[in-house]
């Protein structure tokens, strides 16, 4: 048997630690002595702990790891190795978030040192006036929160890709986005995904085309937030008005397109004239 503190100090955990990890039922001691509460471990819980600091660093929750760590015998392996696939899939992820913040960084650095304000590049973002046709869309209309959005985006998107292929439908463009709140709630915001298709069946409506404001973004997606900007500045600017939802439409795939900066969005504000 380990003493708590022996087997602290092999794991390199604190001993206040442990005392928590008990309390929260994610590991306990093999042993607590009933006369003086001193706590012991056993040898073969050395690779339970080992376990618990290697999720732990890969980003899991401690409920996470807990939940973990009581599947039955015969079927932990294949609930973990679903389980590492998606927290893989969560750190790239972050991994190319990081990547495009240090790219915009970059950009910044390159603009002060050239003696420009950082958010010059505003103001050179071009807007043009296009007249859009009407599409029949296959769409789904969801709540999202800001937290969903990322993992979202594909989870609808392979939802309209799938009935496609299975009722072979028509593709007749690329995927949008219509985002029909009036203002930006991080608990929930009305999201429509939609693909342009030639069948009109049940799933599909009209979108209707118009004049709008357009700008074309290539780069990555956290940039959308600025071209929104200069896009409204523009239409105040010009004297229209908006007359619908703001929608963008994805020409490249982001799951084909490997590097971010390589990414083409088109933005699209529906106005008129004031």
């Amino acid at each position: 048997m380990l003493s708590i503190g022996e087997f602290s100090k092999i794991c390199k955990v604190s001993t206040k630690t442990l005392r928590y990890y008990d309390e929260i039922g994610l590991i306990h001691p093999d042993q607590i002595h009933p006369e003086n509460g001193y706590r012991y471990y056993s040898i073969t819980q050395l690779e339970k702990m080992l376990l618990i600091q290697r999720l732990k660093a890969y980003h899991f929750s401690l409920d996470e790891i807990k939940e973990i760590l009581a599947w039955e015998e015969d079927q932990a392996e294949e609930h973990l190795h679903v389980r590492l696939h998606r927290k893989k899939r969560e750190i790239e992820e972050h991994i190319q978030a990081y990547v495009s913040t240090l790219e915009q960084i970059h950009r910044d650095i390159g603009r002060l040192e050239q003696g420009m304000p950082v958010m010059s590049f505003v103001d050179h973002i071009q807007v043009e006036l296009v007249e859009t046709r009407p599409r029949n869309v296959l769409f789904i209309r969801q709540k999202l929160s800001a937290d969903d959005y990322a993992a979202g985006y594909g989870t609808y998107f392979a939802k309209l890709y799938e009935r496609i292929a299975t009722e072979t439908l028509t593709l007749q463009g690329t995927p949008m986005t219509i985002y029909h709140s009036p203002e930006y709630d991080p608990a929930g915001n009305d999201t429509e995904f939609a693909i342009p298709v030639a069948e009109a069946v049940k799933g599909t409506r009209n979108f209707p085309g118009g004049l709008c404001a357009r700008s074309v973004l290539k780069g990555a997606y956290p940039e959308l937030t600025a071209v929104y900007a200069r896009l409204r500045s523009w239409v105040e600017e010009e004297g229209y008005a908006l007359t619908g939802a703001p929608y963008e439409v994805y020409v490249t795939d982001p799951i084909k397109t490997g590097d971010a900066g390589d990414l083409v969005t088109e933005v699209y504000f529906p106005v008129k004239k004031k």
